[in-house]
This record gives structure tokens, C-alpha cells and sequence, in this order.
């Protein structure tokens, strides 16, 4: 009970709440009020949507973004978007459904984008979606001079590598 009452105390809004912890029926009518803004960011700068993302909730995320009015590229208070929350913990549907919206090639404080946080993390079927797409730069550079396949190297990802190759090649 104490957990519960700590998401409550730290959500800012009612349906941050509900967006965590999955209530999807109570999200819908708090939208639907029309005096709620899904935008605005709780109390660790994060939208609804980033949240929906990162928890791969992609019904959620089709809730949020079907009226039109939220931003699929919202950044959180580090610069931080719904798709690299999504790419960060391996949320291929959520993905897929964010590229269709957003931009791939999005990055946060660091300078780090989508591809990544899903490379960093080890996740080949989303690496695969991005690098798929078309649209997203592998040879972006982060603060630190680094491109995603750097961070594939370093961390000893060699299927990710071979991905990196194929898409080169390509």
C-alpha cells in the first residue's frame, strides 16, 4: 500500500497515474474530460506518452496520440522522447508505432537518440526497426564524439554489428 500511495504522491496528474499503472479505462475518461492537458509533464518532467512508451503499453499510446493533440516527439526534462523510452526497452510495437509520428532522429542532453538507447540496451529487433526505416542517421554523434556503432562495439553486441553491416551494405 505504502508504493501506491508514493506513485500517487509523486504522479502530478491523476492519469500519469493511470497511465502507470495500466488503466486504460480510467486514462480514457480522464482525457475525455477535456480539462485534462496531456502534455504537461509530472513531477520528473515526464509526459503520459513517455511513460506509455517506455511500459510498451501500445494501447495507451494510441490513446494518447489519436486525438491529435500530443506531440509523439515530447521531450522529457533531459530531452528524452516517447520513442527513445520506447527503443530503450525494447518495445518493438511501440516503436513501429512511433516511427510512423515522430523523428527517429531525436536526441536527449547527450546527444543520444533511439537507435542508441535500443543498441546500448541490446534489443536487434528494434535496432533492426530503425535502421529499417529509412529515415534514421546510424552515424550520429553524441556529445562524447560516439555513433551507435561505437556503443554496439563496446558493448560486445556482435549480432548487432552484423546488423550495422547489412545495413551499410545495403
Amino acid at each position: 500500500m505504502s508504493i501506491l500511495i508514493h506513485r500517487i504522491a509523486k504522479a502530478k496528474h491523476l492519469y500519469h497515474f493511470a497511465i502507470q499503472g495500466g488503466y486504460k479505462g480510467v486514462t480514457k475518461l480522464l482525457l475525455e474530460r477535456g480539462d485534462v492537458d496531456p502534455n504537461s509533464l509530472d513531477n520528473d518532467c515526464r509526459t503520459a506518452l513517455s511513460f506509455a512508451a517506455e511500459l510498451g503499453d501500445e494501447g495507451a499510446v494510441q490513446l494518447l496520440l489519436e486525438p491529435g493533440d500530443v506531440s509523439p516527439d515530447s521531450p522529457d526534462g533531459g530531452d528524452r522522447t516517447p520513442l527513445s523510452f520506447a527503443a530503450g526497452k525494447g518495445r518493438e510495437r511501440v516503436v513501429k508505432l512511433l516511427l510512423k509520428l515522430g523523428d527517429p532522429n531525436s536526441s536527449d542532453r547527450q546527444g543520444q537518440t533511439s537507435l542508441s538507447f535500443a543498441i546500448q540496451s541490446g534489443y536487434k529487433g528494434v535496432t533492426k526497426l530503425l535502421l529499417g526505416c529509412g529515415d534514421v542517421n546510424p552515424d550520429s554523434l553524441d556529445n562524447n564524439g560516439r555513433t551507435p556503432l561505437y556503443h554496439t562495439v563496446m558493448a560486445v553486441r556482435k549480432g548487432l554489428v552484423k546488423l550495422f553491416r547489412e545495413h551499410k551494405l545495403a
